[in-house]
């Protein structure tokens, strides 16, 4: 990046405030020169203590008591973008919403800059191919190439699904060209006219009514609810031409970024091109390309993950939010916010309109569709004339599965009657690993992590113990620590690795696929797993909570669930609401072309309201069910909620600075206090940890009472208080 720097002069020098990417309350004021031309939302450096940083000028007035000569001078203007106007109200806004420094949000999205302008680098085929030996991976690449090019390397990689190092020996064997282009505009702007998938008249009509709401150039958020495999994605991607023909940029958010290998196919056979992505997983230098171009309105549409909410746009004119109701939309860590919500607000400032896609939308949404707030579009129906799975019950009370083993009898038929037929059956378990307890058969031990209130997880393929929390692995013992006994150690409960052992034992001559977080690292393997069940080389997925978002397996026609139970448990708010759409999107994977679907369920509890509003289909109905026990006892969406999380290194700090808290919580009419209590994630990562709940009337602000609240405790040295407004989790 270049630097204009301004000389020393004797004028009068004005003063600017400065925001830092660090957590200070507010920004700092600095001194300009005179010859300097500087503004709000210009990206600035300057002297901070001992070092120089980068900050953006911001629109808080100046601090007129600090006298000027304390005033450190700003060093120079960077040759980089500036944060634009609706951008710096965003980040203020977070900040004021979630109690956070303005300062650790604008780092969110002053992360990347533009660095140097190096030449990008893309591929194209050669011509003519010369005679080397050619791999299925190296094919792949060549048959991306052969839809368009040239390409960028991480392009290739996702789409055809191939490692680095295939790129790299193509080129050296002439397969492939390296052409180098200037970095302005390293993405092709796609042909909003390109002619992609027929529409029914009923998708024709929803997409009429998005692609006016773009075209009104003003804010609004609406519901895209359709069932799955209803087509929701081929029509929201109408509103992204009409967005592309107003000139205007759209931003597509994903839950999972592993779901980008198939959604980027969708696009491409829609526009002719792929997107601009954006995912932590990028390497640096893709990034720096891809928020340049953002910035200079270069990349006309954006698929990304909850980070690209901050991407500098200069002309946003439509966000989509896909999958709406998925918690990873929730930022746990850092400046903790729910990417939807902030989507909409973002959107607001933007004058576009922001659409929520889902099949099985929050309860958030819904009652803000039932309130006015929100438009709802419904896609009632499977497209080309695919019908809904049939959904069963498997009572294990009453059929059981055969001693150490987790399928039930009728499970397994239904699996061996699916893959007799030609057909690809998948297996599904929301629990990674072989087992999620291992305890000593001799004196009871039970292996449990020492740095969080958590049972280590069997992970048999490494040979470790695992906690999912922290990350500490051990290997797996020989003889029990606590008595020594040898051989002792016995796995309790099944995981995805559990059910994989057996279903190689049950239907040893399926070919399998394992689809979970230990084996699908990242968007390339998520497109090579998706290509290789496309092209009917696997038998049966055997997957978690991955398998359940977004996918398209048109000849994949069973689902089994191994344990339907599981979301159930621990006493969460949402437990029923999150169950019944994990495994209603679970379900949806089946049956979505000619060939019927069946889904099998696995229950110890098939009379709870869970499991009869899957078998019967109505999720409407459940839901009314679950908003009508909300509103009875004031519960989000229908009451405000807050948490104050306790921490510190030691359990004595954070059970007094949590009673301190409880002493001064608020009191007043709708308004009440819950704890302090320890977390059901009491030891996390190595620090105790303390919660507190404030719950108020809908029509109470929770933000004044939390800053007049957390006003009136000192934390202690090593103590911490973090807020989560609106949580989703409460461990």
């Amino acid at each position: 990046m270049s630097l204009f720097q301004s000389e020393p002069s004797g004028e009068r020098e004005r003063r600017v405030p400065v925001l830092l990417p660090y957590p200070f309350p507010g920004p700092f004021d600095y001194r300009v020169p005179p010859d300097m031309d500087v503004k709000p939302g210009d990206v600035v450096l300057v002297p901070l203590n001992r070092r120089e940083e980068v900050g953006v000028v911001w629109d808080a007035p100046a601090d007129q008591s600090v006298p000027e000569h304390k005033l450190k001078r700003v060093v120079g203007v960077l040759d980089t973008p500036p944060m634009g106007e609706s951008l710096r109200r965003f980040v203020d806004w977070i900040a004021a919403y979630t109690l956070s420094p303005p300062g650790e949000v604008m780092a969110m999205a002053l992360r990347v800059l533009s660095g140097s302008a190096r030449p990008v680098v893309r591929y194209r085929r050669a011509d003519p191919l010369p005679v080397v030996r050619m791999t299925p991976p190296r094919q792949r690449v060549l048959d991306v190439l052969a839809r368009q090019q040239p390409r960028l390397a991480a392009e290739l990689l996702r789409e055809a699904g191939v490692s680095p190092a295939v790129l790299r020996g193509m080129a050296d064997v002439g397969l492939l060209v390296a052409e180098t282009a200037a970095p302005g505009a390293p993405f092709i702007r796609p042909d909003p006219d390109h002619e992609g998938p027929a529409l029914s008249a009923q998708q024709q009509g929803v997409a009429a009514a998005l692609r006016d709401g773009v075209a009104a150039r003003a804010f609004s958020v609406t519901l895209l609810d359709g069932v799955t495999g209803s087509g929701k994605t081929e029509v929201y991607l109408e509103a992204v031409a009409a967005c592309l023909r107003a000139g205007r940029q759209a931003l597509v958010m994903l839950p999972e970024i592993a779901l980008s290998s198939q959604w980027i196919e969708r696009f491409q056979r829609r526009f002719g091109v792929a997107p601009a992505v954006w995912h932590s997983d990028l390497p640096s230098r893709v990034r720096k390309i891809t928020w340049q171009a953002v910035a200079e309105g270069q990349a006309p549409v954006v698929v990304g993950a909850r980070s690209s909410l901050f991407l500098p746009f200069p002309d946003l004119g439509l966000i989509v939010v896909d999958e709406e109701h998925e918690a990873a939309f929730k930022q746990q860590d850092g400046v903790v916010y729910n990417a939807r919500d902030m989507a909409v607000v973002r959107a607001r400032f933007c004058d576009a309109p922001a659409v929520l896609v889902s099949a099985t939308p929050s309860l958030e949404t819904v009652a803000n569709v039932e309130a006015g707030r929100y438009a709802r579009l419904r896609l009632p129906s499977r497209h080309g004339g695919a019908s809904m799975p049939v959904v069963t019950l498997v009572d294990l009370r009453d059929t059981p599965p055969e001693r150490g083993r987790f399928l039930a009898p009728g499970l397994v038929q239904a699996v061996r009657e699916t893959l007799a037929g030609g057909e690809q059956a998948m297996l599904f378990l929301n629990r990674r690993g072989y087992a999620p307890l291992t305890l000593c058969r001799h004196c009871g031990h039970r292996m449990q992590c020492p740095n969080c209130t958590a049972w280590l997880v069997e992970h048999r393929t490494r040979g470790q113990l695992l906690c999912h929390h922290c990350g500490h692995t051990i290997p797996i013992p020989p003889e029990c620590p606590a008595c020594g006994a040898a051989d002792s150690l016995t796995p309790v409960g099944p995981g995805i690795e559990r059910i994989t052992e057996e279903a190689a034992a049950v239907f040893p001559d399926a070919r399998r696929l394992i689809m979970a977080s230990d084996t699908i690292s990242g968007p390339h393997a998520a497109a090579a797993a998706a290509h290789e069940i496309e092209a009917r080389a696997v038998d049966l997925i055997i997957g978690t909570q991955l398998v359940a978002k977004g996918w398209h397996f048109p000849h994949l026609t069973f689902v089994g669930v191994v344990d339907a139970d599981l979301g159930l448990a621990g006493g969460e708010l949402r437990a029923s609401e999150r169950t019944v759409q994990l495994l209603h999107q679970v379900a949806g994977r089946a049956g979505r072309a000619e060939a019927p679907g069946r889904v099998m369920l696995q229950t110890f509890i098939p009379d709870h309201p869970v499991m009869q509003a899957l078998l019967q289909g109505d999720l409407d109905a459940f839901m009314a069910s679950e908003a009508e026990s909300r509103r009875d006892g004031e519960w989000p969406p229908y009451g405000r909620l807050a948490a104050l999380i306790v921490s510190a290194d030691s359990a004595i700090v954070a059970d007094t600075l949590a009673r301190d808290l409880g002493w001064s919580a608020p009191r007043g009419d709708g308004i009440v206090v819950l704890g302090p209590a320890p977390a059901p994630m009491s030891l996390l990562r190595g620090r105790h940890r303390r919660r507190l709940l404030l719950k108020v009337r809908r029509d109470v602000a929770v933000q004044p009472i939390l800053r007049a609240w957390l006003g009136t405790v000192k934390v202690p040295r090593g103590g911490r208080v973090d807020v989560d407004v609106d949580p989703i989790s409460f461990l």
